[in-house]
């Protein structure tokens, strides 16, 4: 399997590398690689969006055969992302399947497909600020970005956030080179079709420029009447298609994640936990100069304030995480990299900016250390998708196999690119009686539920036990005091 994502590696590079020649620039795209195929599988919040690219991709026209009709989730989530990803995914994809090789490789190819959409955004909003702050406070960023775990690794995630963090990049150079409609109609883009809550985050921006008097409220109306009806339309038309009926799909994440307050479901966290814990992560060591750099350059307020306001004020939501601000960790960035560049060119005035210029260098090193900690957790961290790639290792592919995938498999990295074989059945079907006579019907069974196996102890024999992270364990009598512990996640059963 990641023998087919190194073939990849020169066809993914080139849609980017073409435009972009620099060192740094390839660091990005090779970083995103590895993040790649270090954590191939996918998690439950991309679900959708990644059976929906499997869909366009291999179903077409064929909606009766789409997972979203079978499994709809709690709210409806728009196709135009999706969409968008698997029609430019296409080619390639075809190019494989003409070479024989394993349908997961179209996993990996619409994964570094949005990916290469993200970094795009990513380096045009670098040339904006290589334009205001100076090309080496630019490198810096790229290099302070790409030495951090979180950002790199939700690039090429399949969620609303992801396929919002394009247009909000884009949305970000123009408000920075004061190209106010484009900036209106990428904003409108991304809060109508992707996510709501950016309507405070890039609300605040614009305000900002109409209290300057950089754009006139007339400008901003005659944009935002003709922008808010094609972009509304724009979803209601593609989705109402896709979903079998009229909805406009962000809209009802809004009523179901404001109005019900609904979201809170899913768990809820502390109102400070983006700031004492989310942001800390993401920034990992970059953190600590943020402020430094809000210092040495006082107008980075025009830019970092918005973007902590859009924290505070999406705070007021209970249920809380990550993936919800990753907005803000490119505009934080510019922050740390401009500290960056500030004390490195004052480190000949004492050695204590010496000092500061040191450790303002070493502090890569220490977000390169975060990261690595951060990736083999994750690598470890997708009990069910290493399942049903086992079970494909373990059965051989002309056999008469119908698995029963449970809740916990289907969360943890099992997807329709990794169904590889079209004669074996694949069976998703939630709240099953444990070892009832549905149960029993099945060959396979994919179990992430250790309290049920009891029920099957008599009429299946375990295949095999995967494993996932646990937790990091720290040992003081033992080099290098911090160890990853392991144990039993998911278990593969086979009828007797």
């Amino acid at each position: 399997m990641f023998g087919s994502a190194a073939v990849l590696v020169n066809i993914i590079l080139s849609p980017v590398t073409t435009m972009f020649t620099s060192g740094l620039e390839l660091l990005l795209v090779t970083v995103m690689i590895v993040h790649v195929i270090m954590c191939p599988y996918t998690k439950v919040e991309e679900s959708f969006n990644m059976q929906a690219m499997h869909d366009v991709l291999y179903h077409t026209t064929n909606i009766s055969q789409y997972d979203h009709l079978q499994f709809p989730g709690v709210v409806p989530r728009t196709f135009l992302g999706p969409l968008f990803v698997a029609v430019s995914s296409s080619p390639l994809v075809m190019v494989t399947q003409l070479l024989g090789m394993s349908k997961f490789t179209s996993q990996y190819i619409v994964r570094f497909a949005l990916g290469n959409l993200v970094m795009l955004g990513l380096f045009m909003f670098a040339q904006a600020v290589r334009d205001i702050f100076g090309r080496p406070t630019a490198k810096l960023f790229l290099v302070i970005t790409a030495s951090q775990f979180h950002f790199m690794f939700y690039m090429t995630r399949s969620l609303p956030n992801t396929f919002a963090l394009v247009l909000v990049l884009f949305a970000l150079r123009a408000w920075l080179r004061q190209r106010h409609m484009l900036f209106i109609w990428l904003s409108g883009a991304a809060i109508l079709i992707f996510r709501s809550e950016l309507a405070i985050f890039l609300g605040i921006l614009l305000l900002m420029h109409l209290i300057n008097g950089r754009v006139s409220i007339v400008t901003v109306v005659k944009t935002i009447i003709p922008a808010g009806i094609l972009l509304l339309g724009l979803p209601v038309v593609v989705d109402s298609y896709f979903w079998q009926r009229l909805l406009w799909p962000e809209g009802e994440v809004l009523f179901y994640n404001t109005v019900l307050n609904k979201s809170s479901n899913w768990g809820t966290s502390p109102f400070l936990w983006y700031f004492y814990s989310a942001i800390p992560r993401a920034m990992s060591c970059s953190i600590f100069l943020v402020p430094v750099g809000l210092i040495v350059s006082p107008r980075l307020t025009q830019l970092v304030v918005p973007a902590l306001a859009f924290v505070f004020l999406y705070s007021f939501l209970p249920h809380k995480e990550l993936r919800f601000i990753i907005y803000v960790i490119p505009v934080l960035n510019v922050a740390a990299a401009e500290a960056c560049h500030r004390l490195w060119i004052s480190k000949s005035k004492s050695y204590l900016q010496a000092l500061l210029a040191l450790l303002a260098v070493l502090h890569i090193a220490g977000n390169i250390t975060t990261t690595s900690v951060f990736m083999y957790t994750s690598h470890s961290n997708y009990p069910g998708g290493v399942a049903l790639a086992r079970l494909h290792e373990l059965e051989p592919s002309a056999s008469d196999v119908h698995v029963h995938i449970d809740v916990a498999a289907a969360q943890s990295g099992i997807t329709r690119f990794g169904q590889l074989h079209d004669h074996w059945i694949y069976n998703k079907t939630e709240d099953l009686t444990p070892g009832g006579s549905e149960m029993q019907s099945f060959t396979h069974l994919i179990i992430g539920e250790p309290d049920h196996l009891e029920f099957y102890q008599k009429t299946h024999t375990i295949l095999d036990e995967i494993l996932g992270f646990e937790r990091l364990q720290m040992k003081t009598d033992a080099v290098p005091f911090f160890f990853f512990q392991h144990k039993a996640k998911m278990w593969i059963l086979k009828r007797n």
